[in-house]
């Protein structure tokens, strides 16, 4: 697919490609990541060392329903832009739920699945999902979403999804005619509280001794808490990881998505843009906590437990990564997906966006009436959460 132009030089080539091999690491991160030229990444999950692992691992590709055709868009044959885009046959692993859309299509007679999805597999992390080297930012978001669309109806697919979206990206993509979606979720932000102890200050009385009695519960296991990262991340820790993520998949979601290849691999190459908080009885794990480092914040993603503790979740999920994220400068955790009980320990609520094509147009039709209105409640309920949220009230005041 192309892009005319009078210019032959200006023409931009949109092609898919099956294996992310077929990109160059460096070429790919140009768009995906330039600002890791003189630190990290903003975020991890769109370099081609993350996606290439998912797709080495097995963890996306035949019998996943994630079957990889990467984007290229390419002027003169140099890379402008890319983006991670999926032909799925499910809507498991993507946390933007369409369910009933799949549903409500194919009772009406048409085949939802396969859909095309612009995403990062498993990962309810808000980033840039159309990538794009600096200067080109406008042209490869134009190009990139042409030749989804494109992409989809050539195929005769049902419809195009790209999930936690930035915002600039939700708002650029409305108005190229695709359907914006408003979700939530709850992060931690630091509003300069220093440490621990300033951020408690922060709170409402009765929410700060309701975090102390949580700590104290978690101390009282006896169990050592570690932070490890890059090479003080070994070969062995990883059993403890598969061991805790596959207890967390049978209980919430049936089956864990990522393969044990997956973190051989991230063992490789990844664990320098990993945390794992980690607490044993000894030489035995116990539990841990496994987040993604980016430029300014930390990502929880994967948590499990061999054995239960009061409080161990919140200790290693949430208070830890706040302690981690204060010593480090960081000033951002996400800590995944729902989850209002995150309210209380000062994650407070914010959007999410996503963008999507129907190609059916009565379909379509009411799925925008739907997300019109679905997009007011989600505003009011992030502002009704806020007003509950944990902190002094003179506090919450100043911020309005």
């Amino acid at each position: 697919m192309s892009q005319t132009d009078t210019d032959p030089d200006a023409v931009v080539e949109i092609t898919a490609h099956s294996s992310l091999h077929d990109i160059p690491a460096a070429a790919w991160d140009a768009c995906a990541c330039p600002e890791a030229k003189d630190g990290r990444p903003r975020d991890p999950f769109t370099t081609h060392r993350f996606l290439s692992a998912l797709e080495e691992s097995g963890s996306v590709g035949p019998g996943t329903g994630w079957q990889p055709h990467y984007l290229a868009a390419r002027r003169a044959g140099d890379l402008i832009a890319c983006a991670p885009l999926y032909a799925k046959g499910h809507s498991q692993g993507e946390y933007v739920f369409d369910h009933a859309w799949a549903d409500a299509y194919e009772r009406a007679g048409g085949e939802y699945y396969p859909k095309l999805q612009v995403a990062v597999p498993f990962t309810p992390v808000t980033g840039r999902r159309f990538l794009a080297k600096p200067g080109h930012e406008a042209e490869g978001l134009s190009a990139l979403v042409q030749g989804a669309v494109q992409l989809a109806a050539n195929n005769g697919l049902s419809s195009l999804h790209a999930t936690f979206c930035s915002q600039a990206e939700a708002i650029a993509g409305e108005q190229m005619g695709l359907m914006r979606r408003v979700n939530q979720q709850f992060h931690w932000i630091d509003e300069g509280y220093g440490d621990f102890d300033g951020f408690l200050a922060a709170l409402s009385s009765r929410k700060r001794k309701t975090i102390r009695r949580e700590r104290r519960g978690a101390a009282e296991s006896g169990l050592d808490i570690a932070f490890l990262t890059g090479d003080e991340i070994e070969p062995h820790h990883w059993d403890a990881v598969w061991a805790f993520y596959q207890d967390t998949g049978r209980r919430k979601w049936g089956s864990p998505y990522l393969t044990r290849e997956f973190f051989e691999i991230a063992h490789e190459r990844l664990r320098d843009d990993m945390l794992l908080i980690l607490a044993s009885d000894g030489d035995r794990p116990v539990a841990g906590a496994l987040n993604l480092i980016g430029r300014d914040t930390l990502y929880g993603r994967y948590w499990g437990a061999l054995e239960h503790h009061p409080f161990l979740h919140f200790e290693l999920c949430y208070y830890r990564a706040i302690d981690w994220a204060l010593a480090q400068g960081f000033t951002r955790v996400e800590a995944g997906a729902q989850g209002e009980h995150k309210l209380a320990r000062g994650y407070l609520p914010v959007p999410t966006q996503s963008l999507h094509w129907i190609a059916d147009a009565g379909f379509r039709d009411a799925v925008a009436r739907y997300l019109d209105a679905e997009r007011t409640a989600v505003d009011e309920e992030i502002e009704v959460l806020t007003g509950y949220g944990p902190f002094r009230r003179v506090r919450m005041e100043d911020q309005e």
